[in-house]
C-alpha cells in the first residue's frame, strides 16, 4: 500500500433503501445531520433481534461522529398501541404505569451495551395534539377521510409515488398496506383495501378507558403517524437519515412517506438505511421453539454487555446475523484476547524498540477507516483491527516495543473504541480467592525450591478451581481460565 494510496481523502458512502446503491454522505453546511430511529414500543422488554439493529444505529451513529460528523438523533418510545393498551388494562393499570417499567428496562439494556444516548427520546403520548393538527391537515386537503368505522384513514390512491422505498407492486401494497397491530377491522370500513389508519375509533371493549378527544371523535392515533409527526416536528420537514429495521421497510416507512410529504408538501427523507434480521441457529425467533431472548436472558448465562455487543456488531447491518452461543463464547473470546493484548502493553517498562510501530499503526488505521468509509464494512474493520493486535504482538515478542510505543497503541485502541465501543482497555483487578492465593504462594515457594512435581500438582489443583498460570520472563501470575 503506498503513502499517496494511504494519504487519500475518504468520504463516506452509505447504502440507502431507496433508491438501491451507496450514496455520497454530505450534510447541510453548518448543520448537523439530522437522523430519526425507530425505537422500541415498550409493552414487554426488547429482544436481541431489537438490540443487533439499536447497536448497529449506535455504531452508524459513533461511525459519523469518527469521520467527523456533528448528529441530532431522535429515538421514539412509542408507548401507545393496541399492545400497550392491551397490556395495560389486562394489569389493571393506566397506560403509563404500564410502560414506564418497560421503558426503564430499554435504557438499562442500552446502557449495558454502551448505547451512547441519543440527543431526544420523545414519546408518541406527548405528541397526541400535534397528531391530531397533522390529520386534520391530511383531512383538509383530501389526503384522507372519515371511513365507516368513524376511524380516519389515507388515501393511497391520491399519492402517486406511494410504494417508492419498497419497491412493491401495486397489489402487493393494497394486500400489505393495513396497520401493523392485528385488528379485527373490517376492510370494508375503507374505500381501499391498502388504505391505513391515522385515526382509530374508540372501542370500549378494545380500549377500556384510553383515549383522547379529537375533531373526528375519541380515539387514537395509528402507529405510522406517530412517527412521522415527532420526525417532522422535532427535526423539520426534511431529514437527512431515517433508520430502523427491515420490517419497517413496508408498510410503516411506506406509509410514513405518503402522510409526511402529503402534510408538508416537501420530500421527506433524503436517505434511508435498513439493518437486516437476526435468527437464532439459524431459525427465526420464536417463544414457542425457545429460541426468544431478551439482555437479561444472556447476562444471566455469564456474558458481559461487552461480549453481546461485540457479537452483534460482527455482520454487516445489510446481512442477517446468524446468533448461536457458540458465537457468543467466540466474541467472548476474542475480546480476552484484546485484554491479554491491553495487559501486555501496559506491562511494558523498556525501550528497545524496532521503529515499526508506526508503520503497522498507520496501515491499521487507514484500513480501519477505509472499510467504514464503505457502508460500514465493520467485518473489514475488524480484520484491520485484529490483524495489528497480531503484528504488534509479534514484534512484542521480540522485545521490539517500547514503553512509549505501547503507550501510542494503547491511544490508538482508544481512538478504534470510539467505534466499537466495547474494548477492554480498563484494567481489571482480578479477585482472585484466598484459597487460589494460598496455592500461588506455595507453588512459587516449590518452584523456587526446585520441587517442580509439588510445583505442577499445585497448578493442577488451581486448574481445577478455574484459573490458570502463565509464566513468563517478567514472572508468574494468575488468569481466569478461558
Amino acid at each position: 500500500m503506498s503513502k499517496t494510496e494511504m494519504e487519500q481523502d475518504e468520504h463516506l458512502f452509505l447504502y440507502d433503501t431507496e433508491s438501491k446503491e451507496k450514496k455520497k454522505l454530505i450534510p447541510k453546511k453548518g448543520h448537523p445531520l439530522k437522523i430519526y430511529t425507530c425505537g422500541p414500543t415498550v409493552y414487554n422488554y426488547v429482544h436481541i433481534g431489537n438490540l443487533r439493529t439499536f447497536v448497529f444505529e449506535d455504531l452508524l451513529r459513533r461511525v459519523l461522529k469518527f469521520f467527523g460528523f456533528s448528529v441530532q438523533q431522535v429515538m421514539n418510545l412509542t408507548d401507545v398501541d393496541d399492545k400497550t393498551i392491551l397490556g395495560a388494562i389486562k394489569s389493571n393499570k393506566s397506560l403509563a404505569e404500564y410502560t414506564k417499567p418497560f421503558e426503564r428496562a430499554f435504557f438499562d439494556d442500552l446502557e449495558t451495551l454502551n448505547v451512547e444516548k441519543v440527543e431526544s427520546y420523545p414519546k408518541a403520548t406527548d405528541y397526541i395534539e400535534s397528531m391530531i393538527e397533522m390529520i386534520q391537515s391530511l383531512l383538509d386537503k383530501g389526503y384522507a377521510y372519515i371511513g365507516k368505522d368513524l376511524s380516519v384513514y389515507f388515501r393511497i390512491s391520491e399519492f402517486s409515488s406511494y410504494g417508492r422505498l419498497s419497491h412493491l407492486q401495486l397489489e402487493e401494497l393494497k394486500e400489505g398496506a393495513s396497520e401493523r397491530e392485528n385488528t379485527s377491522q373490517d376492510e370494508y370500513d375503507k374505500e381501499n383495501a391498502g388504505d391505513f389508519v391515522l385515526w382509530k375509533s374508540f372501542d370500549e371493549k378494545r380500549d377500556g378507558n384510553i383515549f383522547w378527544e379529537s375533531p373526528f371523535g375519541r380515539g387514537r392515533p395509528g402507529w405510522h403517524i406517530e412517527c412521522s409527526c415527532m420526525a417532522t416536528k422535532i427535526l423539520g420537514e426534511t431529514i437527512d437519515l431515517h433508520l430502523g429495521g427491515v420490517d419497517n421497510i413496508f408498510p410503516h416507512h411506506e406509509n410514513e412517506i405518503a402522510q409526511s410529504e402529503a402534510c408538508s408538501g416537501k420530500h421527506f427523507v433524503k436517505h434511508w438505511m435498513h439493518v437486516e434480521h437476526l435468527v437464532v441457529e439459524g431459525k427465526k425467533m420464536s417463544k414457542s421453539l425457545g429460541n426468544f431472548f431478551t439482555l437479561r436472558d444472556l447476562v444471566s448465562k455469564g456474558f458481559s454487555g461487552r461480549d453481546i455487543r461485540f457479537l452483534l456488531l460482527q455482520s454487516h447491518y445489510r446481512m442477517p446475523l446468524n446468533f448461536t452461543f457458540q458465537g457468543l463464547d467466540a466474541a467472548k473470546n476474542s475480546l480476552r484476547r484484546v485484554e491479554d493484548f491491553v495487559t501486555r502493553l501496559n506491562e511494558i517498562t523498556h525501550d528497545t524498540c524496532a521503529h515499526l510501530i508506526g508503520e503497522h499503526l498507520s496501515r491499521a488505521e487507514f484500513l480501519f477507516k477505509k472499510a467504514l468509509s464503505d457502508d460500514v464494512n465493520i467485518a473489514q474493520a475488524m480484520a484491520a483491527f485484529f490483524d495489528m493486535i497480531r503484528e504488534i504482538n509479534t514484534l512484542c515478542d521480540h522485545n521490539g516495543v517500547s514503553q512509549k510505543e505501547a503507550g501510542i497503541v494503547l491511544k490508538t485502541l482508544e481512538e478504534f473504541d470510539k467505534v466499537l465501543g466495547c474494548l477492554p482497555l480498563t484494567k481489571q483487578e482480578l479477585k482472585v480467592p484466598e484459597e487460589v492465593e494460598s496455592l500461588f504462594d506455595q507453588r512459587q515457594k516449590a518452584r523456587a525450591e526446585k520441587d517442580f512435581k509439588l510445583a505442577d500438582d499445585l497448578r493442577d489443583q488451581i486448574l481445577e478451581k478455574g484459573y490458570i498460570i502463565e509464566d513468563s520472563a517478567l514472572g508468574s501470575k494468575l488468569k481466569l481460565k478461558p
